[in-house]
């Protein structure tokens, strides 16, 4: 790769790639500096990588991720530091934040993305068809149709009570099923 070429390449892939790796790096490091350090490396790493044209990184998202991943790994065996526990709130949460992100995410054409999406929405398909029916619609409605509570209600006819509690049941099913293909594609 020439020098122009392969500096505007790698500043490409900073810039597209840059606030969902601070992200993902800042949700696992607890001290910010750490996490822009690891960040840098990251960065570092790739301009090293696509300075070696012998051997091309071909699926760049997927090896970003990796290469944070094993520094944060590294990182903590050197510091000793205990790991949080594999689940909690936060996990959970950020399973669901995940998922958004992954569904909700630019229509780029980016394979790697595009496989996501499409494995994530075959996911979550397959649990929402395990639902009730009164369960998967309340799920439907309010959350992938983006519909108030108050329309959904005029909608169903049930009242907002049972909306929510069949919401909430959903919701818990959801994030049981969908778990072990959120740990998957987190230590991927």
């Amino acid at each position: 790769m020439n020098e122009p070429a392969g500096k505007a390449a790698v500043e490409a892939l900073v810039k597209e790639h840059q606030t969902r790796l601070k992200s993902f790096i800042g949700r696992r490091v607890s001290n910010r500096e750490d996490a822009e350090d690891i960040l840098q490396d990251v960065f570092y790493q790739l301009i090293k990588a696509v300075e070696n044209t012998a051997d091309p990184i071909e699926q760049v998202t997927a090896w970003l991720y990796r290469v944070a991943r094993n520094m944060i790994i590294n990182r903590s065996h050197k510091r000793k530091e205990v790991e949080m526990p594999a689940y909690s709130f936060d996990e959970e949460t950020d399973m669901l934040s995940g998922f958004s992100e992954i569904l909700s995410g630019d229509d780029s054409p980016d394979p790697e993305a595009e496989y996501l999406r499409s494995l994530v929405w075959k996911e979550l398909e397959r649990a929402l068809s395990e639902l009730p029916p009164g369960q998967r619609e309340a799920f439907e409605l309010t959350e992938l149709e983006g519909l108030p509570v108050k329309e959904v209600v005029r909608i169903t006819g049930v009242s907002s009570g049972a909306l929510l509690s069949r919401k909430h049941h959903a919701v818990k099913h959801l994030r049981k099923r969908l778990a072990e293909l959120y740990r998957e594609l987190l230590y991927y």
